[in-house]
């Protein structure tokens, strides 16, 4: 099986090359390739990891088909052989790794759950007592589960880092009704994950989702619960 960097499919349409994902324009669908490129701290580091953009692609295919009863999702198609003919050609680097997905109107959020302090959230606690606005109890220790799960959103940056807002703010950006939602949504797809992982031996400690409007509904796009998207631990 081949590592792939960069897809670089000749005779298509690339329009976005992200930190790991590759994105190629079917005119009223998407094709989203996701390669084996690392990154951390926002840089895309030099060597690839092998298969990381299959086991990536295949589990954010597994929890779209887990989460379709809470959320529908932007995935179009995964059969290769139902690919347009210009991506067909491409089968070697497509395999295992690519999906064609609908057009959606991405919202300018990042959606986090949080069903333990660590990383930024255990940051800003020190530092403010507080998580977007949150306020949490006194004594905590880091990486301790929290009594509920926070929804704790962030701005959605096309460069530099994303931003910690509060729900207020989200409200403000998206509306009311639409921030009511994505909140909801959120937290039903943290809790029914960390139930599923947790009988498995696998804590969920937190996860970002992302949401887009598709023919006026709200879907989630992008990716679903891995291993860059969230922390999980043994």
């Amino acid at each position: 099986m081949m590592i792939v960097k960069e897809s670089r499919l000749e005779n298509m349409n690339m329009i976005s090359m992200g930190k790991v994902r590759d994105i190629y324009d079917l005119d009223e669908k998407l094709l989203i390739v996701t390669t084996d490129r690392m990154s951390a701290f926002d840089r895309i580091l030099h060597e690839p990891i092998p298969y990381k953009g299959m086991v990536l692609n295949n589990l954010s295919l597994f929890w779209f088909d887990f989460m379709k009863d809470i959320i529908p999702n932007h995935v179009a198609e995964t059969d290769i052989e139902a690919y347009p003919d210009e991506a067909r050609s491409h089968k070697e680097s497509l395999y295992g790794r690519s999906m064609v997905v609908h057009k959606a109107e991405p919202l300018k959020v990042e959606c986090i759950v949080r069903g333990y302090i660590t990383g930024s959230g255990w940051k800003s606690y020190r530092e403010k007592g507080e998580i977007c606005g949150l306020p949490l109890p006194t004594g905590l220790q880091e990486s301790q589960k929290l009594d509920e799960p926070l929804f704790t959103p962030t701005t959605k940056a096309d460069e530099g880092h994303d931003e910690n807002i509060t729900f207020d703010e989200m409200k403000q950006m998206i509306g009311n009704s639409l921030a009511e939602e994505l909140k909801e949504k959120s937290l039903a797809i943290y809790l029914r994950a960390r139930e599923y992982a947790a009988q498995r031996g696998i804590i969920i400690a937190d996860t970002k989702m992302e949401f887009g409007l598709y023919k006026g509904k709200v879907i989630i796009i992008d990716e679903l619960l891995t291993p860059d998207s969230s922390r999980f631990w043994p």
